[in-house]
């Protein structure tokens, strides 16, 4: 007998993902990218890879599965850059290998290129808002540019398939700058990797931690947009509400605000990067989780946090918008309130069984936001735009 037809296409994609950033390059959207990446292809997807050459590709060439191209460095950033136009290179390299879909996830010179080949050839485009870099620009004093970078995005995105955002605030604040097919990926989180269990009594002692004395940690990119000046006003509101409690700040992370930073606190400890099992022990050798970003179009640090089980104190976006009850599993503030985010973070340590409990409910919640769920949705969305059966699943808020 016949198996029966499910209706579920079933054939491997040629599925070729263009990107400014990956992995080892340490930043979220790098993060999500290698865990796409890696997922496609375990689930026997041909995934061809264009990327700038990054530190240790010396001995790299291009193959069926990586095509590198040159790279510009971005001022202030050392180890993020452009990718540059490669057009004609992409035409040469696609109409030899013809790809089933294209993942846009940057939008700068390469994804720009890409784009317009594409285009060219007739290959169907799904592209990823991935940063805010229009909301950026006032935090640089570019504020001029931010409409005429708005506009760019707009313009790139509305000429792909599909544009994936990863949070429904996202999502609305797009749909009200008439982005047009929009649609939801979510981000996972590695809850084995990230685990209360990581925790190191001898990493504390190094912090001058005592058992029951209080880690604040801080992890992502020191920069002006990530609004890090909010951390020296709650870290100061925590001290003044609970001065007789040993209280320590701990910032994982490096950027071109860190020397501003330890200028500005010089109490902390600067712990800079951390990769893998380090990391995963930075965060759970905390108890609270300060992040005071207000551009994160998801906020991978959130989830993170959340699966080592701590205590995080966020505004209400983005990832913590879709991940966090307030005082149940953290808490929250609303956008751009810095008064009630640092009384946020200070009732957190008002009784010991509150931290305890939202610690608890926070991992608890966490360990149930695997990957697999995840790839198994973008490979979906991939196929609909190799089909031209791209579903948005919800009408535009704004008309």
């Amino acid at each position: 007998m016949a198996p029966a037809d499910t209706g579920v296409m079933t054939t491997t994609l040629h599925i070729t993902l263009i990107t400014e950033t990956f992995p080892p390059e340490i930043n979220g959207v790098a993060n999500t990218l290698g865990r796409l990446c890696d997922g496609l292809r375990a689930r026997g997807h041909q995934v061809e890879l264009v990327r700038p050459r990054q530190v240790g590709d010396e001995q790299l060439g291009s193959d069926d599965e990586l095509l590198l191209c040159r790279g510009w460095p971005l001022p202030g950033y050392p180890g993020l850059q452009w990718g540059q136009s490669s057009m004609h290179k992409l035409l040469r390299r696609w109409k030899r290998h013809r790809p089933d879909v294209l993942y846009i996830a940057t939008e700068g010179p390469l994804g720009l290129s890409a784009l317009r080949a594409a285009r060219r050839l007739g290959i169907s485009v799904v592209s990823g808002f991935h940063t805010n870099f229009q909301q950026y620009t006032s935090q640089y004093g570019l504020g001029l540019l931010t409409r005429l970078l708005t506009h760019y995005l707009r313009w790139f995105h509305n000429r792909s398939t599909l544009t994936l955002v990863p949070s429904i605030s996202q999502r609305l604040e797009l749909e009200r700058r008439h982005f047009e097919r929009l649609a939801l990926l979510s981000r996972g989180v590695d809850s084995q990797l990230f685990h209360p269990a990581k925790r190191l009594q001898s990493l504390r002692e190094q912090w001058g931690l005592a058992e029951n004395d209080i880690a604040v940690i801080h992890v992502g990119r020191l920069a002006p947009e990530k609004n890090t000046g909010l951390l020296r006003r709650s870290f100061d509101a925590l001290k003044a509400a609970y001065p007789q409690r040993t209280i320590k700040l701990i910032v994982v992370g490096d950027g071109p605000q860190r020397v501003v930073l330890e200028k500005e606190l010089p109490e902390a400890i600067f712990c800079g990067s951390q990769r893998g099992e380090a990391l995963a022990s930075h965060y759970a050798s905390g108890d609270l989780f300060l992040f005071p970003s207000l551009t994160e179009t998801f906020g991978n640090v959130v989830l993170e946090a959340l699966a080592s089980g701590l205590g995080v104190v966020s505004y209400d976006m983005a990832a913590a918008a879709q991940h966090i009850r307030h005082g149940y599993n953290g808490v929250l503030a609303m956008p751009g309130d810095e008064e009630a985010f640092c009384e946020a973070a200070v009732w957190l340590l008002e009784k010991e069984e509150t931290l305890r409990c939202v610690r608890l409910n926070a991992r608890q919640h966490a360990s149930r936001q695997g990957w697999a769920a995840i790839i198994e949705q973008f490979e979906g969305q991939l196929r609909g735009a190799c089909v031209g059966e791209v579903v948005v699943p919800n009408a535009p808020i704004v008309p």
